[in-house]
């Protein structure tokens, strides 16, 4: 038998099996209880990431507006196509876009990213934008600083 410490791998393909052929006293009820939590937290943690990503850049589009350009536009884009898959693929994330403290969290990453990118320092302490009504829009993009409607090219 296949120890979790030794070779998760191997130890994940014989839990499989054992599930499978219903040997449910064999199964290491511990780490495979584990392991299933993970799988959530690791579908939290990819929206988490694609929603900075794509923060940042709305960061970007908004305060260099003489930067932007199709590169910005098409990663502006993806990010939303990917959040909008993730959330189709695990519809109980949807919250998470309405809980605060997970928001402050998601733009903290997407501000220290655009902070880096840009070496600006003059972004909002918290996401100025609703997310399901304009960041995850398919057809919004933010006015500059100046208050200019800004649109794709």
């Amino acid at each position: 038998m296949q120890t979790y410490e030794k070779d998760v791998a191997a130890w994940s393909s014989e839990q499989a099996r054992l599930l499978r052929a219903g040997r449910f006293d064999l199964i290491d009820i511990e780490h495979v209880a584990g392991e299933i939590e993970d799988v959530g937290k690791s579908e939290q943690r990819e929206l988490a990431s694609r929603m900075a990503v794509l923060l940042a850049h709305l960061l970007k589009w908004r305060y260099q507006p003489e930067r932007q350009g199709a590169s910005w536009e098409k990663t502006i884009k993806a990010q939303r196509k990917e959040i909008q898959y993730v959330l189709d693929e695990s519809p109980s994330l949807r919250p998470k876009l309405q809980e605060t403290k997970w928001l402050d969290m998601v733009w903290a990453t997407a501000v220290a990213q655009a902070v880096s990118e840009t070496n600006l320092d003059c972004f909002p302490d918290a996401c100025p934008w609703v997310m399901e009504d304009e960041a995850l829009s398919e057809s919004w993009f933010p006015a500059d600083i100046s208050g200019q409607k800004s649109s794709p090219r």
